[in-house]
């Protein structure tokens, strides 16, 4: 008798207010699932976490496991075509990702939960369900992947891509400059991304097939043991229970070990008691001490780090922190547990210095040292563990929904983990035991003889010596010295009568919150809509009760409205200055709050100051009058004023150093905006302050204002009407008059222009160039136009990521869709690429052309099951109470009021044709449209890459006869690592017509080995031939490295159509002032509306909203 799927566990521990039902089982294979039903979800979703990462890579061969990552996404035995799987989810509302860490490799998807536009509909466990399909797709990729030929190198220079875009990212920098660094023995010693050099040149040279390599790879570490698979969806568990058993079934289960690595430490003696000096390439100052420290997967219920990490973490008074920031010496703290792998881990302090701290890092280092001391001298603390576990029950007893991918993304890799089945969701979340001894141990990890520094900083000490090899970090190593040892130890030993006065552990929390009940009253319908609850001259307050969540939070949403905070580049520069110095000023008394769940955030833009706070209600407004206080009697003193600016000097210098692509849109902003700045004219303005400047700017700030404020979650009206009399009674303000509020405006490109600016990117090293291709479509008044505009995007998102990315690579960064400015839209294309931004323009007109042609021959199915599937993404439910606030705060700020816009814009979708379709991108979007407005940003890198022989000097390049010796040599050896007799002697006569100057000589040397292998080495044709077919992957790898260059073969690529020359903006000012501008927003309802008694609304297909009734979509 066949073996059946056992139930493992259906009673899982979960929040009090979770609907959802659960069940883990395991399959006859061994793989173990965790299946969700939920009955409420719009979004279905699944993740497979396989027990594989970069930690498995062949030593000669990194990246392995990231490349099959990819390459697993390119066709499979049942659904062979590449692009089948993300077709199939783009077409219902869904998206697909995955990733590779050091363990494990997690895929993922989301997908609409029904079939239908309405997104209430069940899909009654039918097979149609987009899940079932979805899943179907899914489960092949661990049953039969192709690993097409056809597909292979175009992934492997994605991967390349993908390593090269992280090239001068420090946090990947610096990271693999600690892995470089650790023990060779462990595998925590790999460069874990890959690139083509990696996996493909150097492995073709050695003779090595890499396609096989791959696919034994597969072979040799996918088995259905080491997955864990978590699906949700609508279904009842019994239906997804058995799609489960039926479509997973075929994962071949190879009993394969759970990967540790138990024999072996990241560090060994040689690493540890050193330091490490690393240059960044942004102007950073860290201090990092890594103490090697047991791995705590056993530990799940009383979990000691945190206990470390709490004390040593801590930023309120008597804290490491409070103290070195006194001194001067550093700006920020973190402390905490790092797991490295099953075996391993570290505890990782890491400081952020001052110039001041630089030069008293060692300082510092004896200060955590004396600190570390300082809870040794105490037993643990069972009332610190208490109020710990204590918020980890309350925060666990509430947590809200997330999105779906990334619930069961997270899950499917928690299952990894030797926890109960029925703590799956607790986890490790929740603490569970206090344990005096586990705390104890831990602390014996912390010692002066067990730890490694790394000081990072752009100038100190300046004698780097090294350059690591993945990346090309600058660094230099050394034995800390014996005199810093001694410090340290000494430090470390120091007694109640030698520690630093101002040391001491935390005091008991107030801000725990006491108030945990929620008034809970049945509702027919949740209302869509915040109430204006106060409207005069100087407040506007809108309050909404939670109706849909339930949970004992709330947020509060201010803006104080003053248009100086942001009317010049100065003023914008002290206004930044002065929250950066409120926060200052606040750090020890907030962070007791941050730590029992309640933050706030302070911050100035366009229309002024905002002040967000958000978290457990009860003490709600507490934290929020004493952020008002200390806006109000701020003393700038001139100590804190020098180490704020310099560290928002130092931000704004480090934006150049960002991604290109993450840089290109402030460009495209400032260009849309009469009044927009940028980063080089705020840089211009911080140099020359004083802290007398922001003394006397700040009062003139807060002197003249108008409070709007939305009150959102556990709080009665009454509450959100004394949040707002607060404001007024602390700040006391003169009311700003509404003829002085700022509007929102865009500048309006004209019908038939074609701009273009240019920017040299600052980051000298950087080989990434970028554009973002923009066309103006219209107002965002016009409802019936977003429709058109939203429906453009879904069309080409999959297509347009297949197109520009997968069969073109031109770069790993590529983003196409609807771009929304204050009062206006358009549509745009991202690339980021080492190819010249005007290729990129060409390419991007090419995609266009292609898509034209393609909108022309679409199925009356397929448009509207593009239709269909945005319908469902527009009416996707808001999962908890901090997204509902953001929905409503969106529109409160941009003055539309146009609180249920997810339902005007499905409402406007719907009767759109594919015709209307047409007509729009033919007048919007098309390259050769007369009527089309278009803005092209360029960010042009300064280093491009070069091909091989451009790095070696002109006088030692090989000439031709040599290229063609060294190209038969290597061939020879190519041949002679699969057991065929040669010698370049023997290959020689057959490359004698050879002519290296032809533009493309790959079938021409092909054709000559095919001869030789058939006519000398008297080679099977079948083998022959198969010999030959790798070839095209062999040469690609190479030829450059001869300096014979290969030709971008463009036969199959769409061509690109003649558009009209572009206008080149050279004067930003006369390229603005020759512009008109749009509109202020429109209110999509009136106020009085959204007052008490003014009535529900009425959304109608035309996007207007009417009526007294209750808020209704007519679809």
């Amino acid at each position: 008798m066949a073996p059946s799927t056992e139930r493992v566990a259906d009673q899982l521990e979960k929040p009090a207010l979770d609907d959802r039902s659960y069940r883990v089982i395991r399959l006859p294979n061994q793989l173990e699932a965790l299946l969700v039903h939920d009955p409420d979800t719009d979004k279905a979703s699944a993740s497979v976490n396989v027990n594989v990462g970069s930690f498995s890579d062949a030593d000669d061969m990194p990246g392995m496991a990231h490349a099959v990552e990819h390459l697993l996404f390119m066709g499979t035995e049942k659904y062979p075509v590449e692009n089948d799987y993300n077709q199939y989810l783009s077409a219902h509302s869904g998206y697909s990702n995955a990733y590779t860490s050091s363990t494990e490799t997690n895929y993922f998807f989301e997908v609409a939960a029904s079939s239908s536009q309405d997104s209430d509909a069940s899909t009654n466990g039918s097979v149609d369900s987009p899940l079932h399909g979805a899943l179907d797709r899914f489960a092949q990729f661990f049953i039969a992947p192709l690993f097409l030929s056809s597909t292979l190198d175009r992934e492997l220079k994605a991967v390349d891509s993908e390593n090269k875009k992280n090239l001068q990212s420090d946090t990947w920098r610096l990271n693999q400059l600690k892995k470089t660094l650790s023990s060779p023995k462990h595998p925590y010693h790999h460069f874990s991304t890959g690139n083509l050099q990696t996996l493909r040149d150097e492995p073709t040279k050695r003779g090595v097939n890499v396609r096989d390599e791959f696919i034994k790879f597969h072979h040799e570490n996918y088995s259905a043991n080491r997955m864990k698979l978590v699906v949700l969806g609508r279904e009842k568990l019994d239906e997804l229970e058995d799609w489960v058993g039926s479509l997973f079934a075929g994962v071949v289960n190879k009993d394969l070990p759970r990967n540790r690595w138990d024999d072996v430490e990241p560090f060994s003696d040689k690493e540890l008691l050193t330091q490490v000096f690393a240059k960044p390439v942004m102007d950073t100052r860290l201090l990092d001490i890594y103490f090697p420290y047991q791995d705590e997967e056993e530990l799940y219920e009383t979990q000691p780090s945190r206990y470390l990490s709490h004390l040593i973490g801590h930023e309120g008074p008597g804290s490491i922190l409070a103290h070195i920031k006194a001194k001067g010496w550093a700006n920020g703290l973190s402390a905490g547990v790092a797991p490295v792998c099953p075996g391993s881990a570290f505890f990782t302090v890491s400081i952020k210095l001052t110039e001041d701290g630089l030069v008293h890092y060692q300082e510092v280092v004896e200060i955590v040292f004396q600190y570390i001391s300082l809870i040794k001298q105490h037993k643990p603390q069972q009332w610190i563990v208490d109020e710990m576990k204590g918020m980890t029950e309350v925060d666990f007893k509430f947590r809200q929904k997330s999105p779906a991918t990334s619930f069961t993304s997270k899950l499917s890799s928690i299952m990894q983990q030797p926890l109960p089945r029925d703590w799956l969701l607790s986890g490790t979340s929740v603490i569970r035991k206090f344990d005096s001894q586990g705390i104890t141990k831990a602390l014996s990890y912390l010692r002066p003889d067990n730890y490694r520094l790394t000081l990072v900083s752009q100038k100190f000490p300046g004698d780097w010596d090294q350059q690591e090899k993945w990346y090309g970090t600058e660094y230099r190593v050394e034995a800390i010295p014996p005199d810093f040892q001694a410090a340290v130890r000494k430090a470390a030993k120091a007694t109640a009568t030698d520690l630093i006065s101002e040391l001491h552990l935390p005091h008991r929390n107030e801000f725990i919150p006491t108030k945990l009940t929620v008034d809970k009253k049945d509702v027919t319908e949740p209302a869509k809509n915040p109430m204006l609850v106060h409207n005069d001259d100087a407040v506007r307050t809108w309050w909404k009760k939670d109706d849909r969540f339930w949970v004992p939070k709330a947020n509060a949403y201010i803006t104080l409205r003053n248009p100086l905070a942001k009317a010049t580049p100065e003023t914008a520069v002290k206004s930044n200055l002065y929250c950066e110095l409120v926060k200052d000023a606040l750090d020890e008394y907030s962070y007791d709050a941050e730590i029992a769940g309640l933050e706030y955030q302070l911050s100035s833009y366009s229309m002024g100051i905002d002040i967000d706070i958000g978290g457990y209600s009860d003490k709600l407004a507490v934290l929020l009058e004493k952020v008002l206080i200390s806006m109000r009697d701020l003393e700038v003193k001139p100590d804190r004023f020098n180490i704020i600016k310099e560290r928002v000097l130092r931000g704004l210098r480090n934006w150049d150093f960002q991604q290109p692509y993450r840089q290109v849109g402030d460009f495209t902003r400032w260009l849309g905006s009469e009044k927009g700045w940028i980063n080089e004219q705020y840089l211009a303005e911080v140099e020359p302050l004083k802290a007398q400047d922001i003394s006397a700017f700040y009062p003139q700030l807060l002197r003249q204002m108008h409070v709007e404020c939305l009150a959102h979650g556990n709080i009665h009206k009454e509450d959100a009407l004394r949040i707002t009399d607060l404001v007024k009674s602390t700040l006391r303000p003169r009311t700003l008059p509404k003829s002085q509020w700022q509007i929102r405006r865009n500048l309006l490109l004209p019908p038939g222009s074609d701009f273009t600016y240019r920017h040299t990117l600052g980051d000298k090293a950087n080989v990434n160039h970028c554009i973002e291709y923009y066309l103006y479509v219209g107002s965002l008044d016009d409802h019936a136009l977003k429709a058109k505009l939203l429906l453009l995007g879904q069309m080409t998102e999959e297509v347009g990521f297949d197109q520009l990315r997968t069969k073109e690579q031109l770069g790993y960064i590529v983003f196409t869709g609807a771009k929304f400015a204050a009062t206006i839209m358009g549509y745009r294309v991202i690339i980021q690429s080492e190819k010249p931004t005007s290729y990129l323009e060409e390419r991007v007109n090419a995609f266009l052309a292609l898509f034209a042609s393609r909108l022309e021959s679409m199925t009356q199915e397929a448009f509207e099951g593009h239709k269909k599937s945005l319908i469902n993404k527009r009416l996707e439910k808001v999962k908890n109470l901090d997204q509902e606030s953001e929905r409503f705060w969106t529109q409160i700020t941009s003055e539309r009021f146009s609180f249920v816009q997810n339902e005007i814009d499905a409402a406007n979708i719907k009767p759109v044709t594919k015709q209307d379709m047409i007509d729009f991108f033919t007048h919007y979007i098309h390259p050769t449209s007369p009527a089309r407005a278009k803005l092209s940003v360029h960010m042009i890198a300064q280093s491009n890459p070069k091909p091989a022989e451009a790095h070696a000097d002109k006088a030692t390049k090989p000439s031709k006869p040599e290229q063609k010796q060294q190209l038969i040599a290597i061939l020879s050896e190519y041949l002679t690592s699969l057991n065929i007799p040669t010698s370049p002697d023997k290959l020689t006569p057959h490359f004698s017509p050879l002519d290296l100057t032809k533009p493309n000589l790959i079938p021409d040397i092909l054709t000559a080995i095919s001869t030789y292998l058939t006519s000398e080495a008297k080679i099977p044709t079948e083998q022959a031939a198969a010999i030959t077919q790798q070839g095209p992957q062999i040469l690609n790898a190479v030829l450059p490295e001869l300096g014979i260059e290969i030709p971008v073969d463009e036969e199959d690529l769409p061509p690109a159509p003649q558009v009209k020359e572009t206008v080149v903006i050279e004067d930003v000012f006369a390229y603005k002032a020759g512009l008109a501008m749009s509109k202020g927003p429109v209110a999509v309802r009136a106020l009085k509306e959204s007052e008490e008694g003014g009535g529900k609304v009425v959304v109608n297909g035309d996007g207007g909203e009417n009526g007294n009734g209750r808020q209704e979509a007519k679809l």
